[in-house]
């Protein structure tokens, strides 16, 4: 096996210190699962989820064309190969996807209420998935989901987030640190959908200064350009060849 190359060494090592800064200055503690309460914008989220069901429904008629999360995030398919977890991509470090956002424009408002978000979507489990144990690539962010599609089935649908194990449901959120080992199911035979979130952690300083100079890096490198360009080469087709994409 080759041995990564200096640049790639000094990016791992500036990730590594990074992380320890957020552990050692995390603002909310460092526990796998958050309290709602630890994030009192989440309640006004919650209150207007109603309307992002609406959009969601709509975005759902073609459910059928949506892509597969690995077909836009090449990096997914090491958990994820098949086509039973679809993506609805509105943003992502940076890069907006304007036709989702105009599909989707009130979800987009809602969304302006959560600090230092980075990207959002609606993530989608057909019948049957099961996402394997993973951990995230960075703990400089937190995760949201809120719960707009949950069948009543909570021992067929779930997600373990190290070892607490929990349960979505519709109109709520969950709020998890990925950075721990975590795994997530849907043994029903019914589709389960939530709007996933990745903000910002909060910090004290000093790591506030790098956490967000490490996240406004992650635009550039190949992870998120890559996605970025399967992702307008999706939008063409789903849209009609000849919009304007970003």
């Amino acid at each position: 096996m080759s041995r990564p190359g200096l640049a790639a060494r000094l990016v791992q090592r500036l990730v590594d210190a990074a992380e320890a800064l957020n552990l050692r200055h995390s603002a909310v503690g460092n526990p796998p699962v958050f309290p709602t309460e630890a994030f009192p914008w989440a309640k006004a989220i919650e209150a207007e989820w109603r309307l992002i069901r609406a959009e969601l429904d709509r975005v759902l008629v073609r459910k059928g064309d949506l892509p597969a999360f690995h077909e836009i995030a090449s990096e997914v398919r090491s958990i994820s190969a098949d086509r039973n977890w679809k993506t609805f991509l509105l943003y992502g470090y940076g890069i907006r996807s304007e036709e989702a956002i105009r599909q989707c424009p009130e979800t987009w408002r809602i969304l302006q209420g959560i600090p230092g978000l980075k990207s959002a979507m609606f993530s989608i489990f057909e019948p049957g998935k099961h996402l394997p144990p993973h951990r995230g690539p960075y703990n400089g962010v937190l995760r949201f989901h809120l719960g707009l599609i949950v069948p009543d089935e909570p021992d067929k649908i779930g997600i373990r987030v190290a070892d607490r194990v929990c349960h979505w449901r519709e109109g709520e959120a969950l709020i998890f640190d990925d950075a721990y080992e975590h795994e997530a199911w849907n043994h029903s035979d019914r589709v389960r959908v939530v709007l996933f979130v990745d903000f910002e952690k909060p910090t004290r300083f000093p790591a506030r200064l790098v956490n967000r100079a490490v996240l406004r890096l992650a635009v550039f490198t190949p992870f998120i350009r890559e996605g970025y360009k399967a992702q307008k080469a999706w939008e063409r087709m789903f849209y009609g060849a000849g919009r304007l994409h970003r």
